[in-house]
């Protein structure tokens, strides 16, 4: 396992890329309603990013994938295609962003409930949130990976939740995925130590059903086996040595939960 270690200047390229990020899903927020496509999210995205930030869209063809964001809706567990589907009251959607800012990536993703939804989604994107949190707060010098992925697992399944498997977080930086691997379940204490100057991202997938998800013949989007909601959150953060920054924090979490 090959982790960087973060200089100051890396640091604060990605305090940068990470706010820059961060300010894409407040832009697009006023605009995730119902009757929009995911197409038409995706394009007003894409135009901020490049036209506005003068980013660049780190999703669009890495390893060929189609688009400039990550739009997965409803039992849609991640890796969502933007597609002419409309988006309809009760659904709820992650908006997944990541830019590149001088050569350097900021990741985060976040729900959007549109219009009314029910009481059981509602709980599952707000326990997902919190799960993120309680794994970002794991965070500080000499900490394991196990104590983030323990603390997420503990908390989502005493909701009576399940931890997707297949995917995890992931150090980051001058590429979109680095060392290490962030698994989202685990044993407190095992797995890699925390360092200063490790950049990382905690992005708990969480299923209100079984843990279990199949790939679609698309190869990107992976979908509950059972057809069930899932949810998802991300953020960017900074090992320190007092404990952890979040470098895509956006203004209304200013005070977190």
């Amino acid at each position: 396992m090959s982790i960087t270690i973060k200089t100051e200047s890396e640091i604060e390229k990605m305090r940068v890329a990470g706010k820059l990020a961060a300010e894409v899903l407040e832009m697009i927020a006023p605009h995730v309603v119902s009757g929009i496509t995911t197409d038409e999210l995706d394009n007003i995205c894409h135009d901020y990013i490049v036209n506005v930030q003068g980013t660049i869209p780190a999703p669009l063809n890495y390893r060929g994938f189609p688009k400039s964001i990550c739009t997965s809706i409803n039992q849609t567990v991640c890796h969502g295609i933007p597609s002419n589907k409309k988006l309809k009251s009760g659904d709820i959607i992650n908006v997944d962003i990541t830019v590149i800012k001088d050569g350097y990536h900021g990741d985060t993703s976040k729900m959007f409930c549109v219009g009314e939804v029910s009481p059981h989604a509602k709980r599952l994107v707000n326990i997902t949130q919190e799960a993120m949190y309680l794994g970002i707060k794991q965070i500080k010098q000499g900490a394991t990976l196990g104590d983030i992925g323990h603390a997420i697992q503990k908390f989502a399944e005493s909701n009576r939740y399940s931890v997707v498997r297949e995917f995890c977080g992931h150090g980051i930086g001058k590429n979109f995925h680095e060392d290490p691997h962030v698994l989202h379940y685990g044993k407190q204490g095992e797995g890699e130590a925390l360092e200063a100057g490790m950049i990382i991202t905690v992005e708990p997938m969480i299923n209100l059903g079984k843990r279990h998800i199949k790939v679609l013949g698309d190869g990107w989007t992976a979908v509950t086996k059972d057809h069930s909601l899932s949810a998802q959150w991300e953020h960017t953060v900074l090992v320190t040595e007092n404990g952890y920054e979040i470098l895509t924090l956006r203004q209304e979490e200013s005070t977190l939960p």
